[in-house]
């Protein structure tokens, strides 16, 4: 079985000699023994980008019976690029039906993922992030009866329940001189480090097996 993950920098992939940054598409592998993952995100992608830009076309050789995982917001929803802007309702929600014909016209499976959530705090409360993107996700896995992993809601669970201090390990916060890709030190609530990607890649993994798509010889 192959997996093919189309997403954006947060399920990206990185080399550990230049960033400690870590997508959860990264390591979603080590949770899925025997199953080859082809992590297709990129940094700065939205659904409008990644199609424009024909990152798909790696897809083009899934089989009958894999899967296509597709998880975007992050970049549809910055109304400051144009280039990127897709409207939740509109635009976003046509792309994802993209997504899911592509998959369906081979005979994989799509499989729609809320994007993980931003760690934004106030006044000790983690705030809800993404505006109205998981909801429009959830109402094409509804109207395309089409699987839905809701990562949003798993991340925002376990970044809630680490605390606002304690959640800093999830994500890249950095003194100066920690990570060689921002030797000044960093403070990002939307990309995460290694624990972050670990924690959020074992819920995806989690999920899909739950849900029956790793066959017995595949699990741990």
């Amino acid at each position: 079985m192959q997996i093919f993950i189309c997403g954006d920098s947060t399920a990206a992939s990185y080399r550990a000699e230049e960033t400690r940054m870590v997508g959860w598409g990264q390591l979603l592998g080590d949770y899925l023994p025997g199953v080859s993952v082809v992590n297709l995100a990129m940094a700065g992608r939205s659904t409008k980008t990644f199609l424009a830009e024909n990152r798909l076309q790696p897809a083009e050789k899934a089989c009958p019976g894999d899967l296509i995982l597709i998880q975007f917001a992050h970049n549809d929803e910055n109304e400051k690029k144009p280039e990127r802007y897709a409207a939740p309702w509109t635009e976003y929600t046509e792309n994802l039906r993209f997504f899911i014909r592509f998959a369906r016209e081979r005979n994989a499976v799509p499989i729609l993922l809320t994007p993980i959530c931003m760690r934004i705090w106030q006044d000790g409360k983690l705030l809800p992030t993404h505006g109205e993107y998981p909801a429009a996700m959830r109402s094409v896995a509804k109207e395309m009866q089409v699987p839905l992993i809701d990562l949003y809601s798993e991340s925002f669970r376990i970044v809630e329940a680490m605390g606002e201090e304690g959640s800093k390990a999830l994500f890249m916060h950095f003194s100066p001189g920690e990570d060689p890709a921002y030797p000044e030190g960093l403070q990002d609530n939307a990309h995460t480090q290694r624990a972050g990607a670990e924690s959020f890649a074992a819920a995806a993994a989690r999920e899909l097996k739950i849900r029956g798509y790793i066959l017995p010889a595949e699990k741990e």
